[in-house]
């Protein structure tokens, strides 16, 4: 069969045979012939076939987008069996057949009934057969066609990610890439020109070029400065048909912003500036500002200011408000109108990022000079100290002067000044204060005991000005006066054992003082005279304490040994009576009476002492000055750092009365310093046990004499 295709681009003509060798008989039979097989026909000899196919098929081209009145003719089919008698029917199966694609079933001719889009489908792919129009048996088998939408120029380039936004830094080299388009193209790529697309730019020059087959962008000027242009729009067009004339195209915009870099140094628009400020300016508030402009932006554009020189250095504190990007000029010491009238400050604002690429465009700082004017202010009069310490003494009778404070104008005027106490309405008024001197005065009789010290608060004012006040603290002391007795530190309730020794102390009286330390605490005991006295008592002034000694031993006797269960208040008692005249190794007693013989020997009371005697008339000649007081001391360190001793707090006395006993005493330990005309020398004739008795009585008799 034979298929014959007049499609305007590119016809094929195919002719394909169907050979058949047939021997014998010349009429024709019909045959059913499969690839390598031989059959066997009745009535005839063997005969051998070689089966090949009726056709084979190229491929249809139909043009897309056909807008004809008429069917668009494709192609046609023709059989090797078709005698053109119209015995052979041609059928047409597969995509689109019947619908897309019709066939004359007798001729062969395929026509396509409507316009095709190749984009939409490029190929059909369909089935023809040759049959036998009387006996519809297939003259030849079926065999597949494809039928190809031929392309044509009707896709337009599309850019489709547009329109674009994109920055670039500014004074950035030419040539550098800014960004790349891609335009896309529907139609066939590989068939002609159609798809072929080529970059132009259509605005945007001279600042932008781009590549025609790439798509890319770039800068076409050197030093592209964004303070000058910032944002540019820019056309970029894609051409199918590589560029030549009847090509479709599409365009798209690119938006392109310039972004900052540090290339602008900061300037101040002035090079002088005035400022007037106050002279009552608080310490540590703001007092003005100032700015230096900078075209760059965001961080391009932080400064930092600071003072460079200027005799306000000390005055003023400069700070960068990173916000508005002012400098914040502080107030760092107090001004004052009447000494310095004006300072200057030379101020500096420097770029804090810097970009060394642009370095050769800098210095990125600049400086300014700032003049301050110091305003007048009528202030309120200024005492001549921040405080004030007085004092007077107790009882110091009305109207005595305390002290005087001053307080002056310290403005140009010199406003007289007039002072008052600033009392609250409860307040009790001890004092005054003279209006026009500042002298402070006593309203009332002052009591140290009750108030020691008093703060008040004195004001000034001007006389012209009333209302401006300055204020001050005075604090008086009250000096003190020996203005009240001493008294006993308590109530004393004394208890004596009936057995207590003579010289024994029996309790240390202690008196106060309401006044200063220095009208006080030295206190002199005595016994009051207009009262009858007790002989049984006597009482030692000891400066500090007063100690009450038991000067007569009472008749009735009692045991001196105390149970040991028998424990008051941790009294240490002894119970040692000694052997009699002749005992040498028994306590000396007269140790208890001499702190001087008890300091030499130092021997304890819970052992026996290892000691000679001291020979008596040494003993009566250092008693005389010996300070009790000072003796109990030393008694009282010992007891305390003795290891030895018990660990609780014991009672230790001392059988020493006194030399100004007014009664007489039976105990020995009185008699080498009682007083008396009695003549002992008869104790000689006592025998030997009074020998030792007579001996002593005999030294302490001839030192009397003497």
């Amino acid at each position: 069969m034979k298929i014959t295709s007049t499609s305007c681009i590119c016809p094929v003509l195919v002719c394909l045979c169907f050979v058949q060798r047939c021997y014998g008989t010349a009429h024709h039979s019909s045959v059913k012939v499969t690839r390598n097989q031989t059959k066997h026909i009745e009535g005839e000899t063997e005969v051998h076939h070689r089966p090949k196919r009726g056709w084979v098929w190229n491929q249809f081209f139909v043009l897309e987008e056909h807008m004809g009145p008429d069917p668009q003719y494709v192609g046609k089919l023709h059989s090797n069996s078709d005698k053109g008698d119209g015995s052979v029917k041609y059928i047409l199966t597969g995509e689109g057949a019947g619908t897309i694609f019709i066939i004359d079933d007798t001729t062969g001719d395929i026509h396509s009934t409507k316009s095709l889009d190749r984009e939409q489908k490029t190929h059909y792919v369909l089935h023809a057969q040759a049959i036998d129009r009387r006996t519809n048996k297939p003259l030849e088998p079926e065999s597949e066609f494809i039928i190809k939408v031929q392309d044509i120029n009707d896709n337009a380039p599309k850019f489709t990610d547009g329109p674009y936004i994109v920055t670039v830094p500014e004074m950035s080299d030419m040539g550098t890439s800014v960004l790349q388009v891609t335009a896309t193209d529907a139609d066939d790529p590989t068939y002609g020109n159609s798809a072929r697309v080529v970059y132009s730019i259509l605005q945007g020059q001279p600042y932008f070029s781009v590549d025609p087959k790439t798509g890319v962008i770039r800068t076409a000027l050197h030093n592209m400065d964004r303070e000058a242009r910032e944002h540019y729009s820019v056309v970029i067009q894609a051409k199918d048909m590589a560029g030549q004339v009847g090509g479709l195209s599409g365009s798209t915009t690119v938006n392109i912003t310039l972004t900052d870099v540090n290339d602008n140094p900061p300037r101040f628009p002035q090079k002088h500036y005035q400022l007037y400020v106050p002279e009552s300016a608080q310490v540590g508030s703001a007092v003005g500002k100032i700015k230096a402009n900078d075209a760059d932006t965001g961080s391009n554009a932080d400064m930092t200011y600071s003072i460079i020189n200027g005799d306000g250095i000390g005055i003023f504190t400069i700070s960068t408000d990173k916000e508005t990007r002012e400098g914040i000029l502080f107030l760092k010491k107090p001004l004052n109108y009447e000494k310095k009238k004006s300072y200057t400050l030379n101020i500096e604002g420097a770029n804090t990022h810097l970009d060394f690429r642009f370095s050769h465009l800098g210095p990125f700082k600049d400086a300014t000079m700032l003049k301050i004017i110091v305003g007048d202010v009528n202030e309120p009069p200024l005492f001549s100290m921040p405080s004030y310490i007085m004092e007077v003494y107790e009882n110091a009778k009305v109207g005595t002067v305390v002290g005087t404070v001053l307080a002056q104008d310290p403005d140009s005027a010199n406003s007289l000044v007039r002072y008052f106490i600033d009392y609250n309405d409860e307040d009790d008024r001890f004092f005054n204060i003279d209006a026009n001197t500042g002298s402070i005065k006593t309203t009332k009789v002052l009591d140290r005991e009750e108030t020691p010290w008093y703060n008040i608060t004195v004001a000034a004012s001007e006389n012209d000005n009333p209302g401006l006040l300055s204020h001050v603290t005075v604090g008086i002391k009250i000096l003190d006066v020996n203005d009240n007795p001493p008294e006993l530190a308590r109530e004393y309730d004394i208890v004596v054992c009936e057995n207590s020794k003579p010289g024994q102390v029996i309790h240390t009286i202690s008196a106060t003082d309401k006044d200063d330390f220095a009208n006080g605490p030295r206190f002199n005991f005595f016994l009051d005279e207009h009262l009858s006295i007790n002989p049984n008592f006597t009482l030692r002034d000891n400066e500090a304490i007063v100690v009450l000694f038991i000067t007569l031993r009472r008749s009735k006797k009692e045991p001196l040994i105390i149970s040991e269960e028998d424990v008051r208040e941790n009294v240490v008692t002894y119970d040692d009576e000694g052997g009699g005249e002749e005992d040498t190794e028994a306590f000396d007693i007269t140790a208890l009476r001499n702190p001087s013989a008890a300091e030499e020997l130092k021997y304890r009371r819970d052992i026996r002492p290892e000691v000679k005697l001291t020979p008596r008339h040494q003993t009566l000649s250092t008693l005389e000055s010996i300070d009790v007081q000072e003796f109990i001391k030393q008694r009282l360190a010992e007891a305390d750092l003795d290891p030895s001793v018990p660990p609780y707090d014991s009672l230790q006395t001392y059988a020493y009365e006194g030399q100004r006993s007014e009664a007489g005493s039976i105990s020995s330990l009185d008699s080498a310093t009682t007083q008396s005309d009695q003549d002992y020398h008869y104790l000689g004739d006592w025998g030997p046990e009074f020998k030792k008795l007579a001996e002593l009585y005999g030294e302490i008799e001839s030192e009397r004499t003497t």
